[in-house]
């Protein structure tokens, strides 16, 4: 970074938009393989939510891919990057006082130990979308698995390129057993008493 570049300090902080707002923000971020009903989860979620006033910005893999991040492949050193970038983002967002629903593979655990890390642990909540690989290609709604089995694309998630599961989410969702209204159910219980304020102003 430039020595010339620095922070330009801002009367209206965080709390402030919090506040008008009337709710708190945070960013929900939704890790899983393709197909495993991350971005369903999502859109269900933020159509909950917005039915009850909360300020909402959606963030998804596919969508972010076609704009801020069309110049990025999916090695591993351009996954890393996307993510990077996905952070500073949804922290802007954050900041905003909005809620952020962010769905995205993520595969690799440092990728989103920086998410958390940058938007500081009390406004990250991961969902882990635990859907089995073979329920994913099973469904295969994009039909991304069969052309990566046959070769049509490379460094795909599950097939030739690693997922590493989180080991400590604070919610975990197998949509193999449960259905989309009871995975959004479960994670807006889990996050409403997150929503409400607290800020001493």
């Amino acid at each position: 970074m430039s020595s010339n570049v620095h922070n330009q300090g801002f009367e209206i902080t965080i709390d402030n938009r919090r506040s008008l707002n009337k709710h708190n923000s945070f960013l929900l971020f939704f890790t899983g393989l393709s197909g495993s009903g991350k971005s369903t989860i999502a859109n269900d979620l933020e159509r909950k939510l917005h039915s009850k006033g909360i300020r909402t910005f959606s963030l998804d893999g596919d969508n972010v891919r076609k704009g801020i991040n069309s110049d990025l492949e999916f090695n591993e050193k351009d996954r890393e990057e996307n993510i990077r970038r996905i952070a500073y983002i949804s922290s802007l967002f954050v900041d905003a006082g909005v809620v952020v629903l962010a769905s995205f593979i993520a595969p690799y655990k440092k990728g989103r130990e920086f998410v958390k890390k940058t938007l500081k642990p009390e406004n990250y909540v991961e969902v882990f979308v635990n859907t089995p690989l073979k329920e994913c290609q099973k469904r295969d709604v994009k039909g991304l698995y069969k052309k990566a089995k046959e070769g049509m694309i490379n460094n795909f998630t599950g097939i030739s390129s690693i997922y590493e599961p989180p080991e400590n989410s604070d919610i975990e969702i197998d949509t193999s057993h449960k259905s989309i209204e009871e995975s959004v159910d479960l994670v807006y219980e889990k996050i409403k008493n997150k929503l409400e304020l607290n800020i001493n102003e």
